[in-house]
């Protein structure tokens, strides 16, 4: 049996066509299914840069440990006031 790729190919119409409702009343001109592709592709990579950018602010929040506690004679633990 041959695989089917019609509902990928539905999908990437859908997709298309509502990148075109979208977009193109906002630049004035009619979408080509290469600048809707363009659109599409162009959107993800922002917000996947957003979506990394988000990641990293938060994985150094977590690691910015202060400085590490002095301790005493008695191997107790003193933190800077």
């Amino acid at each position: 049996m041959k695989p089917s790729h019609a509902a990928n190919d539905n999908q990437i119409g859908q997709q298309i066509a509502e990148t075109r409702k979208v977009w193109q009343p906002r630049i004035g001109r009619e979408l080509t299914d290469a600048d809707a592709q363009q659109f599409t592709h162009n959107i993800a990579g922002f917000f996947g840069v957003l979506a990394d950018w988000s990641r990293s602010e938060k994985l150094a929040a977590a690691n910015d440990a202060a400085a590490p506690a002095a301790s005493n004679d008695d191997g107790e633990a003193q933190h800077e006031r």
